[in-house]
């Protein structure tokens, strides 16, 4: 019987298991293998592996700093902002920390503690509540397991099986499809991070950035909404602006769950946590996942180190702070992504900056 078994080892699952790992007897399931070898390409994350500042500042409240292995050139200083469809681009300051996503997720893994038993090349099935614990049912390739656990933790994802099972009525966030393609690039000739806003592709946007020899472009689109189609539009489009692109190495999918209204949060319920974007912890104006996967980890081991007593309630509360994050997001999506408001701020260049061109 495990305390407390965890399904999903990105950053959410892996902080959690780090943090209370000593303390309780602990499982962590991950469908992937996690290492650092290469892996099929439906084995890895889909992200643009960027840390954002607000993951940067968890990483320094957790004591952490990233081993060079991570590390990704160039490391960015810039945003352009492009309107491809009033042809407008502004550039902007923010510094973003360049990594390999699959080797960040390796590293967090790396310092779980021994006593973690970590089963990774297994996939998560279904869970029943019977008799004050949860049987949980997950498999490899070759066996089917079950196990026992007094609590459960969801940290799979947007799609996470977790909170379907959990929630199936649940206030749908709205989804989006992200689709990444790694193209052969010069990144030294494209030092920053492109955000793409054009309401012919999607109400969401679209971005490039650099990575070492390639360059991902990236588009969050309406599933079926002919997302191929819209894609190549996208790329047609970036060319206008002096992208170039070589040979295509490979492509990404993953599922997103913008949250546009606080309800469609959740923390989970009856012996059940949500972690990251299986409980819709994700920025609603730029898809960052990263700081609210450590973040909401944080605050459920704070809640569970106390006490497992009414655990649940106790985490709600404590993501009052992250709800608010949430909604002023959303108060700045209306400017981002509102076609007028978007036009009246780049042209006036609000808080934007010249980038010096030698004469």
């Amino acid at each position: 019987m495990y305390d407390v078994t965890i399904i999903g080892a990105g950053p959410a699952g892996s902080t959690l298991a780090r943090l209370i790992g000593t303390k309780y007897k602990v499982q962590l399931i991950d469908k992937r293998e996690l290492t650092n070898s290469p892996e099929k390409a439906s084995s890895v994350k889909c992200c643009g592996g960027l840390l954002a500042p607000d993951a940067q500042k968890l990483l320094s409240k957790l004591g952490l700093g990233l081993p060079k292995s991570v590390l990704v050139e160039p490391q960015l200083f810039v945003v352009r902002a492009i309107d491809t469809q009033r042809h407008m681009e502004r550039y902007y300051q923010r510094y973003y920390i360049n990594i390999d996503r699959q080797k960040f997720d390796c590293w967090l893994l790396s310092m779980v503690p021994l006593n973690v038993d970590i089963r990774l090349g297994c996939t998560f099935e279904s869970y029943e509540y019977e008799n004050g614990s949860f049987k949980i049912k997950f498999s490899d390739k070759n066996n089917t397991y079950i196990d026992k656990t007094k609590i459960l933790v969801g940290a799979d994802g947007a799609s996470s099986p977790v909170h379907k099972q959990l929630e199936p009525k649940r206030h749908s966030s709205r989804p989006y499809f992200a689709i990444q393609e790694w193209v052969e690039a010069d990144s030294s000739k494209i030092p920053y991070f492109s955000t793409v806003f054009d309401p012919e592709i999607t109400d969401y946007y679209c971005w490039t950035i650099p990575k070492g020899k390639h360059l991902i472009i990236g588009a969050a689109l309406h599933p079926n909404d002919k997302a191929p189609g819209k894609f190549l539009l996208l790329k047609e489009k970036l060319e206008d602006f002096g992208f170039q692109f070589g040979k295509a190495t490979k492509r990404e999918g993953a599922l997103i769950m913008r949250p546009v209204r606080i309800r469609q949060l959740s923390t989970g319920t009856n012996g059940i946590a949500l972690l990251g974007e299986a409980g819709g912890w994700i920025s609603p104006s730029s898809a960052e996942g990263i700081s609210y996967a450590l973040r909401s980890a944080i605050i459920l081991a704070e809640v569970l180190c106390k006490s497992t007593d009414n655990f649940e309630k106790r985490y709600r509360k404590n993501t009052r702070q992250l709800r608010r994050n949430i909604f002023s997001k959303n108060m700045k999506s209306h400017f981002i992504f509102n076609s007028f408001l978007r036009k009246m701020v780049m042209k006036f260049g609000f808080r934007s900056m010249e980038l010096y061109k030698p004469q």
